[in-house]
């Protein structure tokens, strides 16, 4: 862990933050907004997409995937196979520099390691993934049981990005209050 902090701590400046926050802009503004639309086209409606969706309710999920139709399963399973593997890293990436921009210099508890926070909202990104496409891929026989997984799952990704919010939003205080008093 603290090879991968330090490694954090040498690559992240303001020059890496402009850069990322640009292709995290991309996929936000751009990649992940088409997909979006072209999956309510496919399905000739407005259904959205289960990674945005909040709270534990397996029966919408697997609602939602019925009413995606066959084209928008096959066209949203591509989506996450692709563009929703790389954005995980891309906005991962985007906050552990924010977060080492912000804590850099502090080696004591509990910042030691507060840049790595957002490598749990990729793992648990990448895993609801997975769930999503076992969901798309195995209609009309979708499981309940993969669909509560994928529920509990998208809980803990929304949770850990909660968390890792809540630390930028410290460290931007911390920062404005240590302005402040020089």
């Amino acid at each position: 862990m603290k090879k991968l902090s330090d490694l954090l701590d040498r690559f992240s400046n303001w020059k890496t933050l402009i850069i990322t926050l640009a292709i995290y802009m991309v996929f936000n503004l751009v990649l992940l907004k088409n997909a979006e639309s072209k999956i309510n086209e496919l399905a000739q409606k407005t259904v959205g997409v289960i990674d945005l969706t909040f709270g534990f309710n397996p029966q919408r999920t697997l609602a939602m995937v019925a009413e995606y139709g066959d084209a928008g399963r096959a066209y949203y399973a591509n989506t996450e196979m692709t563009t929703d593997v790389v954005y995980p890293i891309v906005y991962t990436l985007l906050f552990c520099i924010i977060l080492t921009l912000l804590f850099r210099n502090k080696s004591y508890k509990p910042y030691a390691f507060i840049n790595l926070l957002p490598l749990g909202v990729l793992i648990f990104d990448l895993l609801e993934n997975i769930t999503i496409v076992t969901l798309l891929k195995s209609f009309p026989n979708s499981s309940e049981m993969v669909a509560i997984i994928c529920e509990i799952i998208k809980m803990l990704k929304w949770t850990t990005s909660g968390l890792v919010l809540i630390a930028i939003f410290y460290g931007l205080i911390m920062l404005g209050l240590k302005s402040i008093k020089k």
